[in-house]
C-alpha cells in the first residue's frame, strides 16, 4: 500500500473507534445521569467504575498508537499514524456524541477530556484545535518521513512543540492540580470556573511551530530541492 492508502485505512480505523467511544460514553453518562458532564458531582461512584473508566481511557490510547506501529515502516511515520489516528478520534468522538444525544450544544461547552493522571476540564473547542494540529502534523511526519526538511522537525520546532504540550496540560489540569493534595473526594467534585484561554493560545501557537515548519517547506521548497527535482525532471 503507498501512503495514501495507508492514511485512508488509519482515518476508518480511527472513525470506527470514535463511534464507539461516544456510545459508551453516551451509556455511562445515561447510567448517571450526566449527559451534561459540567454539573456538580461530576463523578458519582457506582461501584468500581472510576477504576473500570480509567482503564478503558488507557485501552483506548493503546489502540490508537498501535493502529500507528502497524500502519508506519519507520519510527516517525508510526508517531506520525498515531497521531493522525488520535486526531480522527477525537473529533468524531464529539460529532457522534452531538448525533447521539444532542451534546455538545456548542465548542464552548465543558467536558471532561481524561481522567488519567488527574481529570482534565476544557471547552470541547481546545481539545479539536489541538486534533487538528494533530493530523496535520502526523500527515506531514507520515508522508514525508524520506524529506528531511518535511517529515524532520528541526530542534526549535521541536523544543517549541514541546513547550507548547507543557502549557496545555497546564491549562485542562489547572482546576484539579489546585484541589489534589486535598484528596480524591476534591478532585472528583471540582468544577472549573474559566478556562485560561490565553494560557491555551499561547500553548497552541507553540504546538502549531511543527506543523507551521513543514507546511512552509512544503509550498515554498528550499531552492537545492527545487533544483533537484528539476534534474530528474530534464534526465532522459
Amino acid at each position: 500500500m503507498n501512503d495514501r492508502e495507508r492514511w485512508w485505512i488509519v482515518f476508518v480505523y480511527a472513525l470506527a473507534m470514535a463511534g464507539v467511544e461516544a456510545a459508551v460514553v453516551f451509556y455511562l453518562r445515561t447510567m448517571v445521569n450526566r449527559l451534561e458532564p459540567y454539573q456538580p458531582n461530576p463523578f458519582p461512584i457506582i461501584g468500581r467504575m472510576a477504576q473500570v473508566e480509567i482503564a478503558r481511557e488507557a485501552a483506548t490510547l493503546v489502540m490508537l498508537t498501535a493502529v500507528g506501529v502497524l500502519a508506519g515502516r519507520t519510527w516517525r511515520s508510526r508517531v506520525g499514524y498515531s497521531a493522525i489516528a488520535f486526531g480522527v478520534w477525537d473529533i468524531f468522538y464529539y460529532i457522534f456524541l452531538k448525533i447521539m444525544c444532542g451534546w455538545p450544544h456548542s465548542m464552548m461547552d465543558w467536558d471532561i477530556l481524561f481522567l488519567i493522571p488527574l481529570p482534565w476540564w476544557g471547552p470541547v473547542l481546545a481539545p479539536v484545535l489541538i486534533s487538528v494540529l494533530l493530523i496535520l502534523w502526523g500527515t506531514f511526519a507520515s508522508h514525508f518521513e524520506h524529506t528531511p526538511a518535511l517529515g524532520r522537525p528541526g530542534m526549535f520546532a521541536f523544543g517549541t512543540g514541546f513547550i507548547g504540550v507543557i502549557l496545555g496540560l497546564q491549562a485542562f489540569l489547572a482546576d484539579s492540580m489546585v484541589v489534589a493534595s486535598q484528596g480524591a473526594e476534591a478532585v472528583r467534585n471540582v468544577l472549573p470556573n474559566r478556562f485560561n484561554w490565553p494560557l491555551f493560545c499561547v500553548a497552541l501557537l507553540l504546538m502549531a511551530v511543527p506543523v507551521m515548519q513543514r507546511l512552509w517547506y512544503f509550498l515554498f521548497p528550499p531552492r537545492r530541492r527545487m533544483e533537484a527535482l528539476w534534474l530528474e525532471q530534464e534526465s532522459p
